[in-house]
């Protein structure tokens, strides 16, 4: 398959087209300053509790590299996402260390905008970059080096309620499919008694519903675009995904939700109001922590849905990785390295509870005892969704692009977010799913054929 990073043109055009947003978005330090006591790395990371608990550990790392002191920029994702994207990619060098995902970190190598991390991997074998989970570190590499290295991974997977099912005389397949799923969803649909049959994103967004929906139609046979870019929104396949899709969500999901992300899934899910929830694998941090969740041990956890393909587990990973720009990339990757630990997986758990510990990058992870009593029910199945996470199990037709809940390339994020407002206003009863697929097919249109363009 022709990958979306092949198209250097389209690259180009991101690299030119950030350089305004970089203007609008405000200014921070420059990166490498030197503080009171020595230098100071500059370090943009995505908001979130795992993220949260490694600021509260950076002292750790500064009181064992004396010279070295760490400032973060914490943003919301958007955000986040944004400031980082236009600073890496015009070279501003507002930061020393950049957490991106697997969707940035191979076209942003071919960009020459990171530096090569492979070297630095190599050159230390307690580090134990061969400890990574493989599909993992397969989606930070390019030509055979690793670029980014991963904090935290997950795919998705099923949450279910152990007991709503007993009482209903049911039984969740070992593999379960999608008409499975939706048969039990109404099953045990109980509006007046606030219990959804199913939660399901329907918030708009390429990261917001576009995610699970994705999978969904991989899995249904569809794809985005063909081989040669053609798109392909309104095929059969994509067509029987989004009215599956919608119709699950309308009859037999939570109420609003149109406008339900995953925050919104996870805090009705936790407060025993749904009975399902289709989501990334990381949503344990929400459903199985004692000081917010009422179903803390009720779940079982099953694999992904499927239809036509062995699995559909999506595939994400929030990593580090250093700006080719950054001065002192010896400072930079001994933080990065110290994150990114076995040790730092350790002194998490230690720290604030095993629970909390980042899921889903080092298989030695899954070998600690504690983790293992902690995560009983569900780190057979992350670890095992992560591992068998990749296009050839996911999707059952040649597609132009890499990802499994995204397309690569970097027009995913407006065409993606374009397209979830379609299907969002479906589930809202405020258009047909054929009305929704008409105008997706459009905004996709544009985008293969600019591809084409640039066979």
């Amino acid at each position: 398959m022709r990958g979306s990073g092949d198209v250097r043109g389209r690259r180009a055009g991101l690299a030119v087209a950030v350089v305004s947003l970089l203007l609008a978005l405000s200014g921070c330090a420059g990166a490498g300053a030197l503080g009171a006591s020595g230098r100071t790395l500059v370090i943009a990371i995505v908001s979130n509790p795992q993220m949260e608990d490694a600021i509260a550990l950076a002292d750790r790392f500064e009181e064992a590299n004396p010279g070295i002191r760490l400032k973060f920029v914490s943003l919301p994702e958007n955000q986040a996402r944004a400031k980082i994207t236009a600073s890496t990619a015009t070279q501003g060098g507002e930061f020393d260390v950049v957490m991106i995902s697997n969707y940035e970190t191979r076209d942003w190598a071919a960009n020459g905008w990171l530096e090569n991390l492979q070297p630095y991997v190599d050159g230390d074998p307690a580090y134990g970059g061969g400890d990574f989970i493989p599909s993992i570190r397969e989606s930070l590499s390019y030509q055979g080096s690793m670029y980014a290295v991963p904090f935290y991974g997950e795919s998705s997977f099923l949450a279910y309620r152990k007991d709503l099912f007993a009482e209903a005389g049911l039984t969740m397949p070992e593999r379960p499919t999608w008409p499975q799923i939706a048969e039990f969803a109404a099953r045990l649909d109980d509006p007046e008694s606030g219990v959804s049959g199913i939660c399901l994103r329907g918030k708009p967004g390429w990261g917001e519903n576009m995610a699970p929906f994705t999978t969904v139609a991989h899995t249904f046979g569809a794809r985005w675009f063909d081989e040669n870019w053609n798109a392909r929104l309104t095929s059969p396949e994509f067509r029987a995904a989004a009215r599956f899709y919608v119709d699950l969500v309308r009859e037999h999901g939570q109420p609003g939700a149109s406008s339900a992300g995953f925050a919104e899934c996870g805090t009705r899910y936790a407060q025993g109001q749904a009975a399902m929830w289709y989501d990334a694998t990381s949503m344990v941090s929400t459903t199985e922590d004692p000081s917010s969740s009422e179903v803390v041990g009720k779940s079982g956890y099953a694999p992904a849905p499927v239809l036509r393909t062995p699995n559909s587990g999506w595939l994400y990973t929030w990593s580090l990785a250093i700006p080719k720009v950054t001065e002192d990339k010896d400072a930079a990757w001994r933080f990065v390295r110290w994150m990114t630990s076995k040790e730092f997986v350790h002194q998490v758990g230690e720290t604030f509870g095993w629970n909390r510990v980042p899921p889903g990058c080092r298989l030695s992870t899954y070998e600690i005892p504690e983790y293992r009593r902690a995560a009983e029910a569900y780190a057979e199945p992350t670890l095992r969704g992560i591992d068998q996470a990749s296009q050839h199990n996911n999707i059952s037709a040649p597609v132009p692009y890499r990802g499994i809940q995204f397309v690569g390339i970097p027009e995913f994020q407006d065409l993606g977010t374009r397209v979830g407002q379609q299907l969002s206003a479906a589930i809202a009863g405020r258009i047909t799913v054929d009305e929704a697929l008409r105008q997706s097919q459009e905004y996709a249109r544009t985008v293969g054929e600019a591809y084409q363009e640039d066979r």
